[in-house]
């Protein structure tokens, strides 16, 4: 199974999915089941660690962020993941111009579609705002990829409560 979280530079909201994604996954047993990786729409960041300030709201909650690099997402990654969660509905836009036939459309969604607060189903981008924004937006990541996990159990009959 492999999932991808989508973002615009790759450098706050996906890759602060990706680890938390990828922290639950470990907890729940399954990180030799699920591979779990992040991107960007643009290409700008590419190579780079998350935003500084990401990092340290992160680090700050108890998720560690250091490891992970920016990259641009590319066609072949809607080939190649199972599922796509993309934060908002412009980077939803840019990643399915990728798929002109409309071949991955089933495998790419909002994220906050997951999300028990949807609000909008945009998930904000902090990197222009304030501290306040990085930890609403760990908030939503937090809780939504602990929904998401609980999804992909259901559909995959994982039992999360046995591996915890």
């Amino acid at each position: 199974m492999r999932v991808l979280f989508v973002c615009l530079g790759n450098i706050c909201r996906s890759p602060l999915a990706e680890g938390l994604f990828q922290e639950k996954v470990v907890a729940a047993g399954l990180g030799g089941a699920v591979e779990v990786d992040s991107a960007g729409t643009g290409g700008w960041h590419v190579g780079a660690p998350p935003d500084r300030r990401m990092t340290a709201t992160a680090a700050r909650r108890g998720t560690d962020l250091s490891q992970l690099k920016a990259r641009q997402l590319v066609r072949h990654d809607l080939d190649d993941y199972d599922h796509v969660f993309v934060m908002d509905k412009a980077n939803l836009h840019d990643t399915l111009a990728l798929d002109p036939d409309g071949d991955h459309g089933t495998r790419v969604r909002l994220f906050r579609e997951f999300d028990p607060e949807p609000g909008d189903y945009q998930v904000p981008d902090p990197y222009y705002g304030g501290p306040e924004g990085f930890d609403h937006v760990f908030d939503i990541a937090d809780r939504t990829t602990d929904a998401i996990l609980q999804r992909l159990a259901e559909v995959y009959g994982w039992d999360l409560a046995s591996s915890s």
